[in-house]
This record gives C-alpha cells, sequence and structure tokens, in this order.
C-alpha cells in the first residue's frame, strides 16, 4: 500500500549563512530546524523521508540526523550531484554550485513512487502545514488524478519570510479567486526595507512588492508526475543555461512548476498556513530563531527535548 513520502532538499551549502546550517543546533537541547520538521510531519502522519544530500556531508548527515530519524521513519538517502546531467551536457569545469532543487528531486527520482511533499531542510514550516500536505497527499492516494494532476503548495505571507541581516529569494505568487497557483516567478534577491519589500534582478533598479504577496518557501505536495515533467524539461533547461549562465544557472522548482501552470499540464492548489515561518539565512538570524522556539515550547507546542515520549 503506498504511503505518503516526506523528501527534504538538504543538499545545499548555505553559503550566504557561512556553513552547513542543516546540522546547526537551534533548539535548547541542541535540535536543529530539521528536527522540528521530522517532529512536525511524523505528528502529521509521514513515515517515510528521502534526504537528498551531497555524498561529502553522508557521513556527518546520518551521524547527526539520519540515524536518529530511523527510529521513527523509513529513511532513504539520494546524493545531488553536480556532474549528473543528461547527455550530451558536461558540467563546466570552474562550477561548484549545485544545479537547483528541481535538479534534486531528479536524484531522487528512483525513489519517490507515490505522492510526496517536497521540503527545504533549513527552514521550520510549522505543524499546519504538514497536516494540511500529508491529507491532499492522501487523498491523490485514494483518487488519483485521472486527467491533468492537481498538485498542492503551502504559502506564506512575504512580509513574514524576509531576513533584517541581507537578501533572499523567494517564488513570487499570484493566485487566483478560487484558491490556485496562476503564475509563479522565482526573484533570487528580495530584500526589507523600512517595512516594504523590494526585489531587484539587475543589482540597480528595485521594484517593490506588496505586503499581501503570497510566497513559496518549497513546501510541495506532488504525485509522481512531477519528475516525469522535470526529466523531459531539463535537457531545454540546460541548453539555455549553458549558453547565458553556465556557471550560477540553476534548474529551481518555482520555475518548474510555473512552467508546467503555464503550459496547463498541472493544477496547483495554494493553502496557506496560520502559523509563522522562521529561517536562518544569515548567522545573525540564528538568536531570533531560538527564541521563538523558546516561546513555543513555552507554550506547549513542543517538548523539551523534543523527541522526548514520542509514541506511534
Amino acid at each position: 500500500m503506498q504511503q505518503p513520502i516526506l523528501v527534504i532538499l538538504a543538499a545545499g551549502m548555505g553559503s550566504r549563512y557561512g556553513g552547513l546550517k542543516q546540522m546547526d543546533p537551534i533548539g535548547p537541547n541542541g535540535e536543529l530546524i530539521i528536527d522540528y520538521s521530522l517532529h512536525d510531519a511524523y505528528q502529521a502522519g509521514f513515515r517515510r523521508v528521502v534526504f537528498i544530500i551531497k555524498e561529502e556531508i553522508e557521513a556527518d548527515f546520518k551521524e547527526i540526523i539520519g540515524n536518529r530519524m530511523s527510529d521513527y521513519f523509513e529513511v532513504q538517502y539520494a546524493y545531488q550531484n553536480i556532474h549528473d546531467l543528461p547527455e550530451p551536457f558536461k558540467n563546466p569545469e570552474e562550477r561548484i554550485k549545485p544545479w537547483g532543487t528541481s535538479h534534486a528531486l531528479l536524484a531522487a527520482s528512483d525513489l519517490i513512487d507515490a505522492p510526496f511533499c517536497v521540503i527545504n531542510a533549513d527552514d521550520f514550516y510549522g505543524k499546519q502545514a504538514y497536516q494540511i500536505v500529508y491529507q491532499e497527499l492522501q487523498k491523490m492516494i485514494d483518487q488519483p488524478a485521472k486527467k491533468k494532476p492537481q498538485y498542492i503548495m503551502i504559502g506564506y505571507q512575504l512580509m513574514k519570510t524576509l531576513s533584517k541581516f541581507g537578501h533572499v529569494a523567494r517564488g513570487i505568487c499570484e493566485v487566483d479567486s478560487s484558491g490556485r497557483l496562476k503564475h509563479i516567478v522565482e526573484r533570487t534577491k528580495i530584500i526589507e526595507k523600512d517595512n516594504l519589500a523590494f526585489y531587484t534582478e539587475d543589482d540597480e533598479t528595485w521594484h517593490q512588492l506588496s505586503d499581501d504577496t503570497i510566497v513559496s518557501m518549497n513546501f510541495w505536495g506532488f504525485d509522481p508526475s512531477l519528475i516525469d515533467f522535470l526529466k523531459a524539461e531539463f535537457p531545454s533547461f540546460l541548453e539555455q543555461a549553458m549558453v547565458e549562465n553556465p556557471l550560477k544557472g540553476e534548474f529551481l522548482l518555482p520555475n518548474s512548476v510555473g512552467n508546467l501552470i503555464d503550459e496547463d499540464k498541472a493544477d496547483v492548489l495554494v493553502k496557506t498556513s496560520a502559523d509563522q515561518w522562521y529561517g536562518v539565512t544569515y548567522q545573525k538570524d540564528k538568536p531570533q530563531v531560538e527564541k521563538e522556539i523558546v516561546s513555543l515550547i513555552e507554550a506547549g507546542k513542543y517538548n523539551s527535548p523534543l523527541w522526548e515520549n514520542m509514541n506511534d
């Protein structure tokens, strides 16, 4: 019997943060952000998890995270490798940057055999998001799409996702009156200034974004049909990227989903979570997130230690 899969994107090196923030303690007993994500996912019903990592961090990742999680989940690993490109493409010699989140999912394609949730390893999403997505994935299992697949995205208000210490990347969303995603575009440089949000594409001209803009924080629910689309799309992306930006171009999930919508190959239902999103993009973000975690513990939302007295 199929069961929903939790897929965690953990191959990024956290260049702006200055280290492997996936493994940086954030809770009062050494818990990581990913601990809270896995805890919330477990409580929502998830029992399978696929970690997408780089082989270079495999030993540390398993010691710090993966081995502990085997007490609660069926744990599997996929490895994102910048040299894993379809013929005839070759990774440029000077390129060290991973090829992006859509490429990461392709690394796990052999393991994804059921509807799945995708999250970032270093984002704190809140309990409600996992509950919503798990229910929607279960519907995909019970009632598979006969024609066009319907995916799901958890959206957050832009102003609640910005850092005071530098720029961030966000998937800027346009949602119609029925709650479906009409358009999404990845803005890779968004800043907060005087409680307003601005983005730039050329580091010179800045454009203001509305306070109530809904953004993607890479929290998605898909069925395996997405993998087939990504496989078909990747070569055309590479053909363009090798000309325009061979060292830093990225095959990004929000852009792939946007292409699906534009080509009318899928519908994406947008659900907003009432929970607060927290993230640690920069080292200076960390103290505030630690403070918020303590507040949630004091409010009875989490145990401390987190995994204490966890029952199936």
